[in-house]
């Protein structure tokens, strides 16, 4: 397991870096990145990911009508 992970500090992650962990835990994918790190993620991972993560946000800046 790399060095950052092990001590991994969820009040010292920035938003965005809470988000990501959340949405990869969700996805079944935390343990991988906890392993083996954010690079053994294939591309569809990857972006599964990131498209989660523009929702979430879009979801958080616009209110629901």
């Amino acid at each position: 397991m790399a060095e950052k992970d092990r001590n991994l500090k969820w009040e010292e992650l920035s938003p965005d870096d809470q988000l990501k962990y959340e949405i990869a835990e969700e996805l079944g994918l935390l343990e991988k990145v906890q392993t083996s790190g954010w690079k053994s993620l294939s591309a569809k991972e990857t972006g599964r990911i990131g498209g989660l993560m523009a929702r979430k946000k879009r979801e958080k800046r616009t209110p629901a009508s």
